[in-house]
């Protein structure tokens, strides 16, 4: 029996096939990860990046659950020290604690952190902030007030940080691009640009 006939046709179809082999591999270790419903829904709402959106609360409240970083809808900030609770009503008694010891620019509240004292208008009152759907509106009103039509996302995220800017504003956007990366499926310096054109016509 004689050997089959290899035909340019043949070869190309071969390399064709290894490219799209390649290029699933590739996608796979680079994969987008999707924020949850929960964040689009605010995102689309507000007109930001919900990846952006997303990587600023995984820095705010994230804890590792199951192997991952995940934000956590109850948890604290009282004068720089972390706080988690197990449920809604834990961090509402624990929240109401803290704003009798501690003055509300020192206190943070819900997913995206929000400052009590700094936001204070934003809600009716403190409990409020720790309602996931809330919080994640107020967080991204902060960021879309924040950002300037066709500046780097993360400039806006350093400012939701610290208005005033400076160091520590930037050492938040280092940390909060690393999740923007995480997030994008992306290197850390291509995060921004990506979060650029998400929202670009």
């Amino acid at each position: 029996m004689a050997a089959p006939a290899v035909t340019a046709t043949s070869v190309s179809q071969c390399l064709r096939a290894l490219a799209l082999v390649a290029g699933l591999c590739a996608c796979a270790a680079h994969a987008q990860e999707l924020p949850p419903p929960a964040y689009q829904l605010a995102a689309q709402r507000a007109g930001i990046p919900s990846t952006v959106l997303y990587a600023v609360a995984l820095q705010e409240s994230g804890i590792r659950r199951n192997g991952r970083i995940v934000p956590w809808p109850w948890s604290l900030n009282v004068a720089g020290q972390s706080r988690r609770y197990a449920t809604r009503a834990d961090a509402c008694a624990g929240l109401q604690q803290a704003m009798r010891a501690t003055p509300h620019t020192r206190i943070d509240a819900g997913l995206g952190q929000i400052n009590l004292g700094y936001h204070q208008q934003r809600y009716a009152s403190a409990c409020d902030l720790l309602d996931p759907y809330r919080n994640l509106s107020i967080a991204a009103e902060i960021l879309k007030e924040q950002h300037t039509t066709g500046e780097d996302w993360l400039l806006a995220i350093g400012r939701y940080h610290r208005p005033a800017g400076g160091e520590p504003a930037a050492r938040y956007r280092r940390s909060v691009s690393r999740h923007l990366a995480r997030v994008q499926g992306t290197h850390p310096t291509t995060a921004a640009l990506a979060a650029r054109l998400e929202t670009s016509p």
